[in-house]
């Protein structure tokens, strides 16, 4: 159930958000608790390491950063610690994906294809083959293209293909004669590879989420997040968030989603290994295969030869890199939220919570132990998530599912950051797909569970709406 029957560290800010008040500043912890990287923003706020690591865990800081950073090769290469390239893939380093480790770019025009952005594929569980897939990868994917179209391959072996995509738009039109464009994206696979897709084909296009944070969402508590879901409302408020219960392949048992826009990943280790195979094709400790996304129709792409070697434990990254990799990721810092003593942004937040959009975007969470990573540890921190799937309406519906999550169902996005999105990515571009391109454009888009918290801001005044937007790009 949701607060006010949650107990424990976070019942007075979830509290308030469900009744409309706002919790005092002095009520109101560090964005990423002592992780938070404070002053100005730099030129890159969202690579920072998290400011309570001590100098000799700096080093794995660095060391996953390269990881991160490092553009892989094909293979056969000298360069045996940086071979082993797709065949097929999105990209060739992680950081090409997430641009200064912020949010990736949608694709614009005919055939041009940014590395920041991809398009999952799926198709009707209607056979036990499908079925079993989705048991343990959360979907099933085309026959012959798997689950997500790579736009690139090595020399020898076909590109799946590419996509284009184009806008519609409309209007809404809001309170004192305002009124915003919003558009809607038309996604076409054109060029297709390997021949014709699964008549029943399904597709999601999406771009690369930020990476600030993502250790401390990892540790909190599931009792947490079971405390804050409330699948069939039992609270009347309209909200019924759940959480997307997820395959561990390295447990081997499902646990909370935390990770993903459909939160279809349960831990950053296992957020990175899919990445790294599916994106890049590097195989891995939890997903070995050399060969990435390439499928039995594909035998081309299945010949190539692979980086595996001795030095990696077989592998094409070893061990010791995906341990360095996860740790950067998880200790990338939150930075300060900003002007937060201005009156239009105190009246932003009231109105935040007035509106009710606190009731998915939880201010504040808490972490509970970390032997592993005790700088993320007993931290009380502000994502403005729950990590919930929520129904968001139609208007956002994808018709793709992943594990529990439908088609019209989304994990809550963290706020955090948010404000930031221009200086780090040079884009304004959210959602998942990046078709809102203004924070109010975002908002507009809320539908289903959302459909009161944006009617309330459709209607709001003027200067309430300036108001609103100041205080999310605070944050």
């Amino acid at each position: 159930m949701r607060a006010p029957l949650y107990a424990g560290l976070l019942a007075l800010s979830l509290s308030a958000s469900l009744i409309g008040a706002e919790p005092t500043r002095a009520q109101q912890p560090a964005a990423g608790g002592a992780t938070t990287v404070t002053g100005p923003p730099g030129r890159h706020p969202f690579s920072q390491p998290a400011a309570n690591l001590d100098l000799d865990t700096r080093m794995s800081f660095v060391l996953g950063e390269a990881i991160f950073n490092k553009i892989w090769v094909p293979s056969p290469s000298s360069t045996t610690a940086s071979d082993g390239l797709g065949p097929l893939h999105n990209a060739r380093a992680c950081g090409q994906c997430h641009v200064n480790d912020g949010r990736g770019n949608p694709i614009t025009g005919a055939g041009i294809n940014k590395l920041s952005s991809l398009l999952r594929l799926s198709v009707p569980l209607d056979s036990v083959e499908r079925q079993a897939a989705a048991r343990t990868g959360g979907l099933a994917g085309d026959p012959v293209y798997g689950t997500q179209l790579q736009p690139f391959a090595i020399a020898g072996v076909p590109a799946e293909g590419r996509v284009e995509i184009d806008y519609t738009t409309h209007r809404v039109t809001l309170s004192e004669g305002e009124s915003a464009e919003l558009r809607s994206p038309v996604v076409r696979v054109i060029q297709p590879g390997y021949g014709d897709f699964d008549p029943a084909l399904r597709t999601s296009f999406r771009i690369a989420p930020p990476m600030i944070g993502l250790g401390l969402l990892e540790q909190i508590p599931e009792s947490d997040l079971e405390a804050l879901a409330d699948p069939d409302d039992a609270d009347g408020d309209g909200i019924s968030g759940r959480i997307n219960r997820v395959y561990d392949l390295e447990r081997g048992t499902l646990l909370p989603g935390r990770f993903g826009w459909k939160a279809g990943q349960p831990t950053l280790a296992q957020q990175n290994a899919s990445a790294l195979a599916n994106d890049i094709g590097i195989g891995n400790p939890i997903h070995p295969a050399a060969s990435g996304n390439c499928t039995e129709r594909q035998q081309t792409c299945l010949a190539q030869p692979n980086g595996n070697t001795e030095q990696q434990g077989g592998l094409e990254a070893s061990p010791e890199m995906m341990a360095v990799l996860a740790f950067y990721t998880a200790h990338l810092a939150v930075p300060a939220a900003r002007e937060q003593s201005a009156p239009d942004v105190i009246r932003g937040r009231q109105l935040f919570y007035n509106s009710g959009c606190a009731g998915c975007h939880t201010p504040s969470q808490r972490t509970g132990a970390s032997p592993q990573w005790p700088a993320l540890a007993h931290q009380r921190f502000q994502p403005y998530t729950d990590l919930l799937l929520h129904d968001m309406g139609p208007g956002l519906a994808d018709q793709h599912t992943e594990f529990d999550a439908a088609g019209n169902e989304w994990r809550t996005a963290p706020l955090w950051g948010v404000g930031l999105t221009q200086r780090v990515s040079n884009n304004g571009y959210f959602l998942h797909d990046g078709r809102a391109r203004t924070l109010l454009e975002a908002i507009l888009w809320h539908g289903g569970e959302a459909e009161t918290a944006r009617s309330k801001v459709i209607n709001m005044s003027r200067k309430d709406r300036r108001a609103l937007i100041r205080f999310l790009e605070s944050l």
